[in-house]
C-alpha cells in the first residue's frame, strides 16, 4: 500500500482523490458516476450511522423503509419539488429484457414490456412517503409521525467525486408529520441542532448553523436550516440540512386530519438528511499529506497494536501482553486491533495505519516486555513516547479524549481565522482568491443581487447564521440598504 500522496498545497483535489483510493475507502465502479465503498470506508460510515441513529431514536424517531421507485404521477404532485429534481432523475420505462434477434448473445429491452406508468428512481422520498402518510393519518391522535429511513438515492450528477458527489449515494432522510406549524418548526430546528451536535462532538468539525436563502432552499421547502463547515482548502461544505415544508406536501397529496376542535386541516411537514458526503467532510477537515487523520469517536479502530519480533517465542509473549491490553481497553469502551499479520513487516504496517488514520499505535517488542513499556504513537501529531504498560488502558482512554478535543480546536481555529468581514465587492473578490474561507458581507436580500455575485465570483450565500445580529450596511453588489451580514464562500 503506497502512501506517497500528492501534497495538499500542490493540488488539493488530486490529494483528496488519491487519499480516498490509497486509504482503501472507496473506488470508482463500472457504473459511471457511482462508487464502491470499500470495507474500511464503510466502517467509518457505519460508525456515523450508529451515532446518528442513536440520536434520532433519543429524539423519538423510528426507522422505516419506503420503495426505491416512485410513480411519475406521484413525483409530479408537488410541483416545486418535481421541478427541482427533474434534471437529475433516472427513470424506469420497461420491466423486461429479451434476446436480441439481430445480435446473438446480446439482450435488448422488450418493446412489449413497457410500463403503464414510468417510475422515477428516488432522488428523495417526499412523494412516496406523503402518499403513504395519507393512509396513516385521519385524526390529531395519529400525530406526530416521526419517521427516518436509511436508504440509497439516485441523482444523475454529471461531475462526480468520490463521497462528495456521486450519482448514487447512501443517506438517511427523516420525514415527519405534525398537527401544528409550531411543532413542525420546532422539529426542523431540533434536527438541525442534532446534526450540529453530531458534527462537532463526533466528527470534530465546527459548523455554523443557519438558514438558506430562498434560492438555495430545498425544492418545495418554506425554510431550510443547515450546518456549514469549512474545509482545509477554504471551501465550504454543506454538512446537513433540515427543511420546514409547511403544508405543501400535505396539500399536494391531500393529507388532512381532524384537529382537536373537530375541524379538518392539512398536516404540517418536515424532512431532513445527511449523506455519505460526511465521509468526504471528515477527510478534508483533518487529514494531512501522510494520509487520513480520524477523530477517535469515529475511527473504526481507535488503537492498533503492532508486534515486533524475530522468533515464535517472542511473538507468543508479545501476543499474550497484547491480548491483556486489548481486554483492558475493551472494558473501557476503546476499540483495538492487533495486527499480527506475518505477510507484512512492522514498517509496512506502520505506514498503512498512518495512511488509514488510526488515532493511536502501540508497538511492542522483546525489550518493551523486559522494561514493561510500549511505544505509543499519535497519528494527529505524529509524535511518539515510551509509556509504562501499567495503567496503559486509562492512559490511552484519556489520550483519545484529548486527541478528539484537539482536532476540534484545530479545525475551529482554522475556521475562525478564515472568516473575513468585507464591505465592498473588490475586497470580496480579493479575499476569495487569496485568503479563501467564509466571507461575511452585506446583501440586500434580493435574488438578483445574490445571482450576480455568484456569476461574478462563483461564491454562493452559504447561510444566514442563526446567531446573526442586525447591522445596518450596504449590499456589496447593489449598494442598497442591508440589515445584516450573511456568509459567502465557494463550496463543494
Amino acid at each position: 500500500m503506497s502512501k506517497n500522496l500528492t501534497s495538499r498545497a500542490d493540488d488539493y483535489s488530486k490529494w483528496y482523490n488519491e487519499l480516498v483510493v490509497k486509504a482503501d475507502l472507496a473506488e470508482n465502479s463500472a457504473v459511471r458516476g457511482c462508487m464502491v465503498i470499500k470495507p474500511y470506508g464503510y466502517a467509518i460510515w457505519e460508525k456515523m450511522q450508529a451515532e446518528l441513529d442513536r440520536m434520532f431514536k433519543e429524539t423519538g424517531h423510528q426507522n422505516a423503509y419506503f420503495p426505491l421507485f416512485v410513480p411519475k404521477s406521484l413525483f409530479e404532485a408537488e410541483e416545486k419539488n418535481a421541478e427541482g429534481f427533474a434534471k437529475e432523475c433516472a427513470v424506469v420505462t420497461h420491466y423486461r429484457l429479451q434476446n436480441d434477434p439481430d445480435n446473438p448473445g446480446k439482450l435488448r429491452v422488450d418493446p412489449d414490456a413497457k410500463l403503464e406508468e414510468e417510475l422515477v428512481v428516488r432522488p428523495t422520498s417526499e412523494a412516496i412517503i406523503w402518499n403513504t402518510y395519507k393512509g396513516w393519518i385521519q385524526s390529531y391522535r395519529d400525530l406526530p409521525i416521526l419517521i427516518n429511513q436509511w436508504a440509497n438515492v439516485v441523482r444523475w450528477e454529471m461531475r462526480t467525486r468520490l463521497f462528495l458527489r456521486t450519482a448514487e449515494f447512501l443517506w438517511q432522510e427523516g420525514h415527519t408529520a405534525h398537527a401544528t406549524e409550531a411543532e413542525a418548526l420546532i422539529e426542523a430546528e431540533q434536527m438541525n441542532n442534532v446534526y450540529a451536535e453530531f458534527a462537532e462532538n463526533f466528527m470534530a468539525i465546527p459548523v455554523i448553523k443557519g438558514v438558506k436563502t430562498e434560492s438555495e432552499r430545498f425544492a418545495g421547502a418554506i425554510e431550510t436550516y443547515c450546518i456549514e463547515a469549512l474545509m482545509q482548502d477554504g471551501k465550504a461544505l454543506q454538512a446537513g440540512t433540515s427543511h420546514f415544508l409547511g403544508q405543501n406536501f400535505a396539500k399536494a397529496f391531500d393529507v388532512k386530519f381532524t384537529n382537536n376542535e373537530g375541524k379538518l386541516d392539512y398536516v404540517w411537514a418536515t424532512s431532513w438528511g445527511v449523506s455519505t458526503r460526511l465521509v468526504g467532510a471528515l477527510i478534508m477537515t483533518h487529514s494531512d499529506d501522510k494520509g487520513l487523520v480520524l477523530p477517535p469517536n469515529l475511527a473504526p479502530s481507535q488503537v492498533v497494536i503492532v508486534p515486533i519480533f524475530k522468533t515464535d517465542e517472542q511473538f507468543e509473549a508479545i501476543t499474550e501482553k497484547a491480548e491483556q491490553i486489548i481486554k483492558e481497553l475493551k472494558a473501557l469502551g476503546v476499540s483495538c486491533k492487533f495486527d499480527k499479520r506475518t505477510t507484512h513487516r512492522p514498517g509496512a504496517k506502520f505506514a498503512q495505519h498512518e495512511l488509514q488514520g488510526v488515532p493511536l499505535r502501540i508497538a511492542i517488542g522483546p525489550k518493551d516486555l523486559e522494561n514493561n513499556t510500549v511505544e505509543l504513537a499519535r497519528r494527529d501529531t505524529l509524535t511518539k513516547e515510551i509509556v509504562q504498560i501499567d495503567n496503559i488502558a486509562s492512559t490511552i482512554k484519556d489520550l483519545l479524549e484529548l486527541i478528539q478535543d484537539e482536532l476540534f480546536k484545530k479545525a475551529l481555529n482554522f475556521r475562525e481565522e478564515h472568516i473575513t468581514e468585507v464591505d465592498d465587492l473588490e475586497t470580496f473578490k480579493n479575499v476569495l482568491e487569496t485568503k479563501t474561507g467564509f466571507i461575511s458581507a452585506h446583501w440586500d436580500g434580493t435574488i438578483e443581487s445574490e445571482q450576480k455575485i455568484k456569476e461574478l465570483t462563483k461564491a454562493t450565500i452559504r447561510c444566514i447564521p442563526s446567531d446573526n445580529k442586525l447591522e445596518a450596511g450596504k449590499c456589496i453588489y447593489s449598494g442598497n440598504p442591508s440589515t445584516q451580514r450573511v456568509l459567502f464562500a465557494k463550496a463543494y
